[in-house]
């Protein structure tokens, strides 16, 4: 990991570290809200940044923990998914918003892509996303200019909510903050919002060794965190919902017998 290296244009940056606090704040049948602070990494997948060597399992970026896990590299799998909805880069720039695996582990509970063409212009937004069951999900996103979209609800993530409902995003391109927003609206109302706020530090050495040492086992800590506030919830009365049948692989494109 070049870790001095300068963005090379402005839709094109260099490695990042994100402090972010990661926010969920339910408000029915009654408000119930979590934080959780950790880091996030903002990178090119096409050169996912790599550490020193003694560094190396604090921050690995694998293939097989994004889309289907079948390709040899994120970007190809990335690119399968877009084929798959008739999108094609042409080898434009991706900014790739994600957990690395740490010390083995990695839990992903939401990737976030912003697409380019060879222009520079956005041409979508994949949010990826991961439950704890470890199945995983892609929405193909086209924000407006304010990085805002909305999208019907497709997976289950949490064993509370049916699948049923749509999401309203607002996921920006990060800068020198990160504001992202990703509510969850259903008929009645808007029973569930989560929030992923922070900071950029410089992907330097030293950064990654502050980040590490203040949260340790970083993306099994979210897993946990999440797992033990569902005990919470449970153990309140709130109940489970049916779980779904399985969705047919993300890089294969439905059909409309699949859709119906």
């Amino acid at each position: 990991m070049n870790t001095d290296q300068a963005p090379e244009s402005a839709s094109y940056p260099a490695p990042a570290l994100y402090a972010v606090v990661i926010a969920h704040i339910r408000t029915a049948p009654w408000r119930y809200a979590l934080r959780h602070r950790t880091y996030m990494w903002l990178i090119d997948p096409d050169r996912p940044p790599e550490p020193p060597v003694p560094l190396r399992p604090l921050a690995r970026f694998d293939a097989r923990d994004h889309f289907d896990g079948d390709r040899p590299t994120i970007r190809a799998g990335l690119e399968a998914f877009l084929a798959g909805h008739g999108v094609d880069l042409r080898g434009g720039p991706v900014l790739m918003l994600t957990h690395a695996r740490v010390l083995g582990y990695v839990f992903n509970p939401l990737t976030v892509y912003w697409c380019h063409g060879l222009d520079g212009a956005l041409r979508c937004v994949v949010a990826e996303v991961h439950n704890t069951y470890g199945e995983r999900h892609c929405y193909l996103l086209r924000p407006d200019a304010e990085g805002r979209a909305v999208t019907g609800k497709e997976f289950r993530v949490s064993p509370f909510f049916p699948v049923d409902g749509r999401y309203r995003m607002r996921l920006p391109a990060p800068g020198d903050s990160l504001d992202l927003t990703v509510h969850l609206e259903r008929d009645g109302g808007r029973p569930f919002t989560a929030t992923v706020r922070g900071l950029r530090r410089e992907a330097r050495t030293s950064t990654l060794l502050r980040q590490a040492l203040r949260h340790p086992w970083s993306t099994l800590a979210v897993s946990a965190a999440i797992r033990w506030h569902g005990i919470r919830l449970y153990l309140r009365g709130l109940p489970l919902q049916p779980r779904p049948e399985p969705r047919p692989p993300e890089s294969e494109p439905r059909t409309p017998e699949d859709a119906s």
